[in-house]
């Protein structure tokens, strides 16, 4: 009888047996228990204040947040420019990844040993698809696009062309764009219907979003970005800021429409882009409506108010932002909208869950958590 058969026949204790099961059960387990990814090296983030984690902070600019009562529930209790009295998107997504959350480009770029390889924010407050956007306050979308070229050089230097470009590729680019052009279309569209002869101004003013768009993510692929996570933008007509415009206090129909119209083009773009390139993957978030299921309805997702915001002065506490003097609600929790425009931690929890495991039409065609793995 040779050594195999003998192996082979000879009888396993039951003990062992069970144990050897059991380590088993509990290894798989906790395989698809972990975060999705560590397929993912890194999340390069870019876009506006929603996204911002103190490059602001490095402007001589008006929109900032590094000051009280901005992060009064951040870990340490201090203002770290982010506009939230926590954290925010970012945040969230680099925690469900399993990752830090990755710095702001302003703060570590002047270092002669920066290290991007681990990821990179360079989101701005204030930023827009469109340049003219809170022009000269904030790092515009095609600034921060060209920040990240010099990150993508930086990067082939450091490891090589072929590492590079594989790093790049496994890694997450998050993006969330668009919201602050649509706040400034909803602010002056009265002025720009008279003054447009089309017949569908809101159209042909999404369009040239659009066609923006289009050529800012075909550079971001060129430069090696191979995972895209969109964020369309939220119902921006009902943040506190344009709800107080309104006599009864109702959310911008112009801004919300915009804000559906923007999301559905993006779509159609990322399809598109999808299509010409096989490489290509994406996950795109429809901000407007998850969060429109909060403001509707926001005793069933835990807020007790959803008009107001929690920090700030005037009327819904939306006349001023939230500043030093600014007054502030107790329960933070309980609000969906922390300042006059933006989210409070709470709500950017819920929202990033809803994109990491949740299904369509809210997170299309696939989650983060599928994105990450792919």
């Amino acid at each position: 009888m040779d050594a195999g058969n003998t192996i082979a026949s000879s009888p396993r204790p039951l003990v062992a047996m069970t144990i050897t099961a059991v380590v088993s059960v509990v290894v798989l387990a906790a395989a698809s228990c972990s975060p999705a990814a560590a397929a993912v090296p890194a999340v390069y983030v870019l876009g506006d204040s929603l996204a911002d984690v103190g490059n602001n902070n490095h402007l001589l600019t008006l929109l900032k947040a590094d000051f009280p009562h901005n992060g009064i529930d951040y870990p340490g209790g201090k203002a770290t420019g982010r506009f939230s009295n926590g954290k925010n998107f970012p945040d969230f997504l680099a925690e469900n990844l399993g990752l830090a959350t990755s710095p702001p480009y302003l703060a570590i770029s002047s270092s002669s040993n920066a290290n991007y390889v681990n990821g990179v924010n360079f989101a701005s407050g204030g930023a827009g698809v469109l340049n003219s956007t809170n022009k000269d306050q904030c790092i515009s979308f095609d600034k921060q696009i060209e920040y990240y070229s010099k990150v993508y050089a930086s990067l082939v230097q450091s490891l090589g062309e072929a590492q590079a470009a594989n790093h790049l590729a496994k890694s997450l680019f998050a993006i969330t764009v668009g919201s602050n052009d649509i706040i400034g279309y909803a602010r002056s569209s009265a002025a720009a219907a008279a003054a447009m002869a089309s017949s569908d101004p809101q159209q042909q003013f999404v369009d040239t979003l659009i066609q923006s768009l289009t050529g800012q993510l075909q550079k971001l692929y060129d430069l090696g970005a191979r995972k895209l996570l969109f964020l369309g933008t939220g119902p921006v007509g009902c943040c506190p800021s344009l709800r107080e415009l309104s006599a009864a206090k109702d959310c911008s129909a112009v801004a919300n429409d915009a804000s559906a119209r923007y999301n559905s083009a993006a779509a159609s773009l990322l399809r598109g882009m999808g299509e010409r390139h096989a490489d290509l993957r994406y996950a795109l978030f429809d901000s407007s409506a998850a969060l429109l299921r909060y403001i509707q309805q926001p005793a069933a997702y835990g807020f007790a108010e959803a008009k107001a915001a929690c920090c700030g002065l005037g009327d819904m506490n939306a006349k001023i932002g939230c500043t030093p003097v600014s007054f502030y609600c107790a329960n933070r929790t309980g609000y969906v909208f922390w300042d006059f425009y933006h989210p409070t931690e709470a709500t950017a929890r819920k929202l990033t869950a809803v994109a990491f495991d949740g299904s369509p039409p809210l997170i299309s065609p696939v989650n983060v958590r599928q994105l990450s793995a792919m």
